[in-house]
């Protein structure tokens, strides 16, 4: 069976600088995969690369077994792929409605009417950006910016979703929350969720793959619950030899 998403070699450069070192990796349709470790491992830059956001400077990636290393992000985004990127970034001067409503694209009738139905769908999962649809996104807390942004991704229909660092400033009663949506999306929608977290607290606690990242390259791959509880992810975590 083809993978959703497949890397491999997947390198990355800035300038004379190596961000992500000849990745390899797939993913099912369905799954859930954490990809964790330390600040500068090359977690962002793997996503970005995944997104077309970052050229490539070796290696392919594919997305439903179509080859999309040189693809432009908005064609990704067509072809089922959603980022929801670190530091969530929503436009603060516009209202709720209209976040979730750029880039859907409402050309015809029929497209309207679709973005119509996905609004009202966005709307039954976190109700309380209904209530504060007219409202300016910018005023929202942390917690509601994220859901925002999650929403936004939902409205193109994606059948992969990245999220870099979700849990990223939010209280942990709020992540939890954001977790329990995500978690749920998932069974409705049958998402393939891509997660970016740096620490691996939430993989154990959620469960399903875990991958971790150091210097750019992938140190260990295996189930989140079962790294999670051993002494080789603090090694690898740490870059010190376990024995």
């Amino acid at each position: 069976m083809t993978a959703l998403l497949s890397l491999t070699g997947v390198t990355v450069r800035y300038a004379s600088l190596t961000a992500v070192r000849d990745v390899s990796f797939e993913m099912a349709e369905g799954e859930i995969l954490f990809i964790t470790g330390p600040n500068g491992a090359g977690k962002s830059s793997l996503l970005r690369s995944i997104a077309g956001v970052t050229h490539c400077a070796g290696g392919k990636i594919t997305l439903g077994g179509t080859d999309i290393t040189a693809e432009k992000p908005e064609n990704i985004a067509r072809m089922g792929f959603s980022m929801v990127p670190e530091g969530r970034e929503v436009f603060g001067s516009l209202t709720v409605e209209e976040n979730l409503l750029v880039g859907t694209g409402m050309h015809t009738g029929a497209r309207r009417g679709r973005v119509a139905d996905e609004l009202a769908s966005v709307y039954d999962t976190f109700a309380m950006l209904k209530e504060r649809r007219n409202g300016q996104a910018g005023l929202l807390s942390g917690g509601q910016q994220q859901m925002l942004v999650i929403g936004r991704a939902l409205m193109t229909q994606p059948r992969l979703i990245a999220i870099d660092e979700p849990s990223l400033g939010l209280a942990p009663n709020i992540t939890d929350h954001v977790y329990e949506r995500l978690i749920a999306l998932r069974a409705q929608r049958g998402l393939t969720l891509l997660i970016v977290e740096q620490s691996s607290t939430r993989a154990v606690m959620v469960g399903g793959r875990m991958l971790l990242m150091r210097g750019g390259q992938i140190v260990l791959d295996g189930d989140a619950r079962e790294l999670g509880n051993s002494a080789a992810i603090q090694a690898a975590y740490f870059g010190y030899e376990d024995h």
